[in-house]
């Protein structure tokens, strides 16, 4: 089914900012090249690799383009989806010229990512905000408790392919009721998914730089695509899922403690406010 709430304008500006790649998510099936390969032929100026709490779906693109020179006119972002101890999945984009560690450690809450992001000059918003709740932030407790939260996302997600018709409405309006520059991503993890959302910008994008810029500055215009066809899955089958992420998500943050403040003092910040990270 079309997104409703969006029109397709300038295909030379037409980005996806959501992709998963096997060279850095484990549950991806689609390798860098091939991924950008397909965009390309189906008019997309660019994307954005957004893998779990990992950047090595970008890095294989750097060796390739070492290598092979990579897809003439073709732009790849250095983008992840950071998944938060309290908040779900979060999109985020930081500056060329930072490389933070402590972004691949996965279990940071909310809190402490924005502050993290935001002190770096990077920007973040909430990927599928409305989707499952063990991985979307407005479906979070979190965000109950604290819709105000939203002030401090820099965007939000507000189509993603892999989301049903009303999950999708329901981002769109809350991107518009706060303001926000509204991203549309495919989230794809395999090729059946390639090209069915994209995200228009006003003037090219040719490095992470440019897309915070417009982000900033209100360039990005418009999003939509194509949601896939819905899976059916009975409420038993969803609560358990989702029973079973929560732990899964908490154990994996836990055995990632040491990791997480290790990365924290690598980023040179003074003792108090290391302390201020953590409360």
């Amino acid at each position: 089914m079309a997104g409703s709430f969006f029109t397709e304008r300038d295909e030379d500006l037409k980005y996806d900012f959501h992709c998963h790649t096997k060279n850095g998510s484990l549950d991806a099936k689609v390798d860098i090249l091939q991924y950008a390969e397909l965009l390309k032929e189906k008019g997309f100026a660019g994307m954005m690799v957004t893998d779990h709490n990992s950047y090595n779906g970008y890095r294989a693109w750097q060796r390739t383009e070492r290598e092979t020179g990579g897809v003439p006119g073709f732009t790849v972002l250095r983008g992840i989806e950071y998944d938060t101890l309290d908040a779900g999945h979060i999109l985020v984009v930081m500056p060329d010229d930072v490389d933070l560690r402590i972004l691949e450690v996965r279990g940071l809450p909310i809190h402490m990512l924005v502050r993290i992001v935001h002190r770096f000059g990077g920007i973040l918003g909430p990927a599928h905000p409305y989707g499952a709740k063990f991985l979307s932030a407005m479906c979070s407790k979190r965000l109950e408790r604290e819709e105000g939260l939203i002030d401090h996302f820099d965007f939000v997600e507000a189509f993603n392919t892999c989301e049903l018709p009303d999950s999708n409405r329901k981002a769109g309006e809350l991107a518009r009721r706060y303001g926000k520059p509204a991203f549309g991503g495919s989230d794809s993890h395999r090729t059946d998914y390639i090209g069915m959302a994209y995200t228009e910008t006003a003037e090219p994008v040719t490095c992470c730089d440019d897309l915070i810029r417009l982000v900033k500055t209100g360039g990005i215009l418009d999003c939509g695509g194509t949601e896939r066809e819905p899976r059916e899955r009975t409420t038993a089958a969803e609560m358990a899922i989702g029973a079973a992420w929560k732990i899964y998500n908490r154990g994996l943050a836990a055995v990632k403690y040491h990791t997480r403040r290790l990365g924290l003092r690598e980023l040179g910040l003074p003792v108090r406010q290391r302390r201020a990270f953590h409360s």
